[in-house]
Parts: structure tokens; C-alpha cells; sequence
């Protein structure tokens, strides 16, 4: 099937940042919301945009700087938080309640926006795919290092890096590999990735590490109060899975967490039908089921 959006809509933000958003599928299908994580955009989440537009109204957006939403000077979670409630009361009617689902820094966008009241009136369940709270630098394994001071600031130099990242090599898609994605990635899918990364531009990639680096929403996750699932690669090094198994435990309405074995940190395209399904499970339980009442 086709994959053109049924139509492209901007949302405007608390501080008019005028954020790019996509729906495709059925006006009156069940409603799906991603948000895509830090140096990626809407392309991300092509694999789920295929299957559930077929059967589900699927809302995307290009967080700010990413993407087609243009940068802006503030980056903040505080920001994050209110781009969500943009998109969310720019793609949903009064009282409508859509399964969640984010990515790395889309998930914190949704741990960020947790208590907010259009959060609190849209959000059915929510799944949070290979994400963390707090403590991002500290914990990431990218550099082989043992855990402590030097392995945490070293890693902070590398993933704040000003540096361009520059053409899509064979050394650029080694480097993105090893550092996002499990050792047994298709090519096609570590190109993929490489070329969605590779399209952010330095000062926002940078200016996002700087905010990533600070990050402390351990309070937020008591907030998030619907049923939230979440998804980590056991091979991830962005985000271990030590962070899935706190936020898990700290969840008011806990669905556990499913590891997926050897995977690295870009699990909606190197597991697409696993996130898929546990979307569509999701919303099958948890919206459908609501509405049948």
C-alpha cells in the first residue's frame, strides 16, 4: 500500500515553533502517535507507518530541528513536553485517546509531558522504546570502558561531539552501527539509520546532547499513571537496559519490559513487527476495548 500522508498539518508550540506533522490511514481509524528520538525524524518510524496505516490513523512529527520542523533556540524537555501537546491537540478531537508510542528522546518527550493536561486527556496506554530517565552519560556502554569518571566524561566529549558528521561512508555506517544498532543489522537498515542521522544538522545534534547529557526525569515517571509497555535491545549502548528495568519498576501502571535479544538502541527498525505488534496490542486493549464499553 501507499505511504504518502492522507495530509500534512503544522502544529504551533508554546513558543511558536512551527513543528511538521504527518497522518496517514483512516480519519477514523484508532489513533497512533510517535514521536522519534534525538538526530532522527519522521522517516524513522517508516516500518510502522507502513503496516498501521492500514487499519490505524498514525500521527508523526519532526521534533524541533529535525527533520522538516526548524530549529529553535530553546531546547528543553519543558520544550519537548509542549510540542507533544501541540501535536496532540492539532491531530485529536476532545476526550480522544490515542496509544503513545516514543523512541529514545521521543519517549522522554513523553516521560517529560507525563502530567500535562493534554497528555492526561489523549493518552490510552503508552510504549517506550530505548529510553532512559536520567544518568544517559553515565550509563551508556558506547565506549568499552569500565564504569566511572573517566569512562562518563569520555563518553560525554563523544556524544556532545561538534564535529559533522559528513557523507554516509562505510566508516560512518561501521561507527553508527556499533554504536546504535545490534552486531547482526541487515546493511540496508544500518544505511537506512546512517542516512536519517546523518541528516540532522551539527549545531542540533549538539544542542540535543547538551539537554540529553543533563537529563533528570526520574520524577516524571511516577506521573506517567496509563498503562505504559516497554521495549530495549539487550545490546544497546545508548541506553542499556539497566534504564528500561527502572523506569519499569518506578511506573504506576507497569506492562513490564520486553528485552529483545542482541538488538541495539534503533529497535522500531530493526524490530519492526516486535514494536509493531506490542502498538497494536496496545490499542486493541486499551482503546478499542474502551470504546466497545
Amino acid at each position: 500500500m501507499s505511504t504518502s500522508p492522507a495530509r500534512e498539518l503544522t502544529a504551533v508550540s508554546a513558543d511558536g515553533t512551527r513543528l511538521h506533522v504527518e497522518v496517514y490511514g483512516p480519519e477514523d481509524a484508532p489513533p497512533v502517535v510517535l514521536a522519534h528520538g534525538w538526530t532522527c525524524s519522521t522517516a524513522f518510524w517508516a516500518a510502522q507507518i507502513g503496516d498501521l496505516a492500514a487499519d490505524h490513523r498514525v500521527v508523526v512529527y519532526d521534533q524541533r530541528g529535525h527533520g522538516r520542523t526548524p530549529p529553535s533556540p530553546v531546547c528543553s524537555t519543558d520544550a519537548l513536553a509542549d510540542d507533544l501537546e501541540a501535536v496532540l491537540a492539532a491531530t485529536l478531537g476532545p476526550g480522544e485517546r490515542a496509544v503513545i508510542a516514543g523512541h529514545s528522546m521521543g519517549a522522554m518527550t513523553v516521560l517529560a509531558a507525563a502530567a500535562r493536561p493534554r497528555m492526561r486527556e489523549h493518552a490510552a496506554a503508552v510504549l517506550l522504546c530505548s529510553t532512559g530517565a536520567s544518568r544517559l552519560v553515565a550509563e551508556s556502554t558506547v565506549l568499552p570502558l569500565r564504569p566511572g569518571r573517566l569512562r562518563t566524561w569520555l563518553t560525554g566529549r563523544v556524544l556532545g561531539s561538534r564535529a559533522p558528521l559528513g557523507p554516509v561512508t562505510p566508516v560512518a555506517k561501521s561507527i553508527l552501527k556499533y554504536a546504535t544498532m545490534g552486531a547482526a543489522s541487515a546493511p540496508h537498515l544500518v544505511e537506512t539509520c546512517a542516512r536519517i542521522v546523518h541528516a540532522c544538522p551539527r549545531r542540533v545534534r549538539h544542542a540535543w546532547s547538551r539537554v540529553l547529557s543533563a537529563l533528570d526525569l526520574d520524577h516524571a515517571v511516577g506521573e506517567l499513571r496509563v498503562p505504559t509497555a516497554v521495549v530495549v535491545g539487550t545490546g544497546d549502548r545508548l541506553t542499556p537496559p539497566v534504564h528500561a528495568h527502572r523506569i519499569a519498576a518506578a511506573l504506576p501502571h507497569s506492562l513490564g519490559v520486553t528485552e529483545l535479544p542482541g538488538l541495539g538502541h534503533m529497535t522500531p527498525v530493526e524490530a519492526p513487527e516486535v514494536v509493531t505488534g506490542r502498538i497494536r496490542e496496545l490499542v486493541r486493549t486499551y482503546t478499542q476495548s474502551k470504546e466497545g464499553a
